[in-house]
């Protein structure tokens, strides 16, 4: 098959270009286009088969309407969410959706914990004093993990590894999710119990669930004001889980103590890209970045080797499926 992917990035060709030649006759058609998927670009799919798409483009129903005027069947994204595609509309037209359902759950997992500690130990504020000749300590000072209860919302495979190893580190483990995960009780000691329990118990609040309408701005002022003040709050799930407004609010009053976000509700059009020479225009991530207590990251936290590699494959997988007449057993269903 023909594939236009879109919103592509140099970090992520040498993995695609490996798994398609790993496809031997089977291999695909490669086009790598930098521009996001909106309603003015998807003319760039005419002729193609299908499309890949990355977490933060535009697949609303508009835009499918546009692809299937080009001929597009399919989409093949590279990401385990997929709210920014309109299942509904997909359906109607006819396309087949499939997603990358566990790239890596260890590399997001993995990075959660760095960014508790990066705040904890303020390591990044420390390595820029070193940097300035200034070796002093004071303003530096951190807290045992060991014993702190951390309050895990979402317990998935991403949540039920960020258990694992917080339990390593003697956390006492709170979790919230419409569908406990009762061997995280039986294996780490972890105590499923309501959202404002959890809240208001927790030394550190991290969130590991979908972005869905339920789910929308699932942390707010309401939710804030049920934290401990001076509460450690982690989002490497979906920007929209956080009213960003609010968790400003909450970090100036210093009911936050500590926030570290790797995704962010208007990260479209900023993260992944690089404006070191132009003013940023967004005010809230700006406000956000002036405050030292908090660590911001670019939706970086699946980027390791092995997750890049399982993306890959398994979107490739997933067009050669369709290319065989076959269905994947990663099709999304609306």
């Amino acid at each position: 098959m023909k594939i236009v992917f879109f919103d592509a990035h140099a970090f992520e060709q040498e993995a695609f270009e490996s798994a398609n030649e790993a496809l031997g006759e089977q291999r695909h058609d490669l086009i790598m286009v930098k521009a996001n998927l909106n309603e003015t670009t998807a003319e760039l799919a005419r002729g193609a088969d299908a499309i890949s798409i990355f977490v933060n483009d535009n697949a609303s129903a508009s835009v499918l309407d546009k692809l299937h005027a080009v001929g597009v069947k399919y989409l093949a994204l590279r990401s385990a969410g997929f709210n920014h595609v309109d299942l509904k509309q997909a359906q109607k037209l006819g396309f087949r959706v499939a997603n990358v359902p566990a790239y890596s759950p260890y590399a997001v997992a993995e990075h959660t914990v760095a960014l508790m500690l990066g705040l904890n130990r303020k390591i990044v504020r420390a390595s820029n004093r070193i940097r300035d000749l200034n070796f002093s300590l004071d303003g530096l000072v951190g807290f045992d993990m060991n014993g702190k209860t951390v309050g895990i919302v979402g317990t998935g495979k991403i949540g039920a590894i960020v258990a694992k190893i917080l339990h390593g580190f003697g956390c006492k483990l709170l979790c919230y999710d419409v569908y406990p995960n009762q061997a995280l009780t039986t294996e780490y000691g972890a105590e499923f119990t309501d959202l404002q329990t959890l809240c208001a118990k927790s030394d550190i609040i991290t969130l590991h669930t979908p972005l869905l309408p339920e789910t929308k701005y699932i942390i707010n002022s309401e939710r804030i004001a049920q934290m401990k003040r001076g509460v450690m709050l982690i989002n490497t799930s979906r920007g929209g889980l956080v009213n960003t407004a609010d968790a400003i609010e909450g970090l100036k009053s210093g009911h936050i103590g500590y926030f570290g976000i790797d995704v962010y509700e208007q990260e479209q059009g900023i993260f992944f890209y690089d404006y070191s020479d132009t003013i940023l225009q967004d005010d809230m991530i700006a406000r956000l970045m002036t405050f030292p207590n908090v660590i911001i990251t670019s939706h970086q936290a699946f980027l390791t080797n092995t997750a890049l590699h399982n993306i890959a494959e398994t979107t490739l997988y997933n067009v050669s499926q369709w290319a065989a007449g076959k269905a994947s057993e990663h099709e999304i269903a609306v």
